[in-house]
């Protein structure tokens, strides 16, 4: 059994047309800038045809962006996908692996050691934390809490917060809803 990820195509359509969506330009705007004609682009974003390296960097430029950003946001072709812990390298710099990969409705990362305990965060949805090993401090709303191994934190969306880690080689893992995702809220009963 392998890995699907690895024999699937990726579908960049959606990517593309989320860019341009997000730019407010039409076909016809992107078609002028990249020199790719507008039924061509029609079908990459509904995924019928595949751009070559080279019309994938001429729409990335028409889009402001790049292709390997284009092909980061990218659906996999495929509902499942399995992350491999020694097949993913981590940013050593700031110790954090990505568990998730492609764009979805929920991130998660995995943070090994300590980070710079003075930067805030705010993200607008809702975020889990869980230490998997070691232990945290958070401070949330103006509340520290202290978590050990096994302990979770739920965050609603737009509470400010940052964390540090209290021992060396904690690790503690972050789900999030995707920023692209519009939360909704609990209607009135």
């Amino acid at each position: 059994m392998g890995d699907h990820k690895d024999q699937q195509p990726v579908r960049v359509g959606a990517a593309v047309r989320r860019r341009r969506r997000a730019l407010e330009l039409t076909l016809a705007v992107v078609a002028e800038r990249s020199g790719l004609s507008v039924p061509f682009l029609s079908q990459i974003e509904n995924d019928r045809a595949r751009p070559s390296r080279t019309s994938l960097e001429k729409l990335a430029d028409a889009l402001r962006t790049t292709a390997v950003e284009l092909l980061a946001a990218a659906d996999p072709a495929c509902s499942v996908d399995v992350v491999r812990a020694d097949a993913t390298e981590p940013d050593f710099a700031r110790k954090v692996r990505s568990l998730v990969r492609g764009h979805h409705q929920l991130h998660a990362s995995e943070f090994t050691g300590d980070h710079d305990a003075g930067r805030e965060f705010q993200h607008r949805n809702d975020e889990l934390m869980y230490v998997a090993d070691g232990s945290v401090e958070i401070e949330a709303e103006g509340r520290a809490y202290r978590l050990g191994r096994g302990d979770t934190l739920y965050l609603t969306g737009g509470v400010r917060h940052r964390w540090r880690a209290t021992v060396p080689d904690t690790r503690v893992i972050v789900v999030a809803v995707a920023e692209h995702i519009e939360a909704v809220q609990d209607r009135p009963r």
